[in-house]
């Protein structure tokens, strides 16, 4: 591997080890942090099948690997869990003029931007689908299986990647997933900055309009938790338009709506164990 690696922090848990590491990036043109949960079976050079998970708005690497509990069934599971950031990071990177949470860093939205000053480094896409899982497969004890999970714009993420990669990622789960970008205001606002104002082209960014231009051939499992407490759900998340655009095509997507739950951390940590096992189901299929 030619691109040094630096250790930000390593910590044991459930017999596996939660890693953290600074690299540069060559497609994001900046350094990039991730983290990295290690299961017990790797401490014998078995390999594991990974999930990646991206997190939402404002969040970083960290969100999920601290607040999530995910390590106790990765670890039983035998899961290899990788957490990239959420968006280039550096003084030179561009970030909103108001510093606005919805844009810049920390909202990178997983797409690659095509308009200046943005495109030199937000080709998140790029780096979730191409460097990142080199990077992983050539420096630790994994597989090239792959499923992908995410929170919010996260979710969208994930379940994006994955219906644009059908067979690379064996399954996507998401918690509140923001599903129809183009029709949301923190998808106009993202994808009208990265994007430019063709709105035709942002369709091949959106999970709905991704869904309904799918082949049957193309499905990927998919497991959808929306809380029905959760303050986004009407006005940004749009459940109900990828529940509709799934039953226009027949597809497959097992879409539930949580009673009680909201948009945070305690909702992803409630049901984060069905996630993983679901991805597993596929690993072991």
């Amino acid at each position: 591997m030619s691109e040094p690696l630096e250790l930000l922090e390593n910590y044991r848990a459930f017999e596996g080890w939660q890693k953290r590491y600074r690299h540069p990036s060559q497609t994001l043109h900046c350094p990039m942090t991730y983290s990295i949960y290690l299961p017990p079976q790797t401490n014998t050079a078995k390999k594991a099948p990974v999930v990646y998970w991206l997190s939402g708005l404002t969040c970083s690497d960290e969100n999920f690997s601290t607040k999530a509990g995910a390590q106790r069934i990765a670890a039983e599971l035998g899961l290899a869990l990788v957490m990239p950031d959420t968006s280039p990071r550096g003084d030179r990177v561009p970030d909103a003029e108001d510093q606005a949470y919805d844009l810049g860093l920390g909202a990178g939205f997983y797409i690659n931007a095509t308009q200046a000053p943005w495109n030199h480094h937000y080709q998140m896409y790029d780096y979730i689908t191409k460097e990142l899982p080199t990077l992983i497969e050539q420096t630790f004890p994994v597989t090239n299986q792959r499923a992908i999970s995410g929170h919010s714009m996260g979710g969208h993420g994930a379940l994006m990647v994955a219906l644009k990669n059908p067979g690379r990622y064996l399954s996507a789960t998401a918690f509140s997933p923001i599903v129809n970008p183009t029709q949301c205001p923190w998808g106009k606002k993202a994808f009208s900055h990265y994007l430019g104002d063709d709105k035709e082209s942002w369709k091949a960014w959106d999970t709905t309009e991704l869904i309904l231009s799918s082949a049957d051939a193309d499905n990927v499992p998919i497991l959808i938790d929306q809380g029905t407490e959760d303050s986004f759900l009407k006005k940004q998340l749009l459940t109900e338009n990828l529940i509709s655009a799934s039953k226009i095509k027949h597809y497959p997507a097992k879409i539930r709506y949580q009673q009680g739950y909201d948009h945070s951390y305690y909702f992803i940590a409630s049901f984060i164990e069905e996630h993983l096992r679901f991805h597993a189901q596929q690993f072991d299929a």
